[in-house]
């Protein structure tokens, strides 16, 4: 059965309500990806401390410059 009355909620408030609910599922899932991120190490550190030469290279190139320059 349909109720005859007048629709009592009106579309800006539909809209604002559809806004909250958005906003809670991103709120949700930033919470979530940043507990993912506190249980793994990041991919950089494990690069680095596997191969410490890497990073330098880069740093011994400045001291091994040539002294006219």
């Amino acid at each position: 059965m349909a109720s005859r009355g007048k629709k009592k909620t009106t579309i800006a408030k539909l809209n604002r309500e559809a806004k909250l609910r958005e906003r809670r599922v991103i709120k949700e899932a930033n919470k979530q990806e940043r507990a993912r991120l506190r249980l793994e190490p990041p991919a950089d550190a494990e690069s680095a401390e596997a191969d410490p030469d890497v990073a330098e290279p880069a740093v011994a190139s400045l001291d091994s410059a040539p002294a006219d320059a």
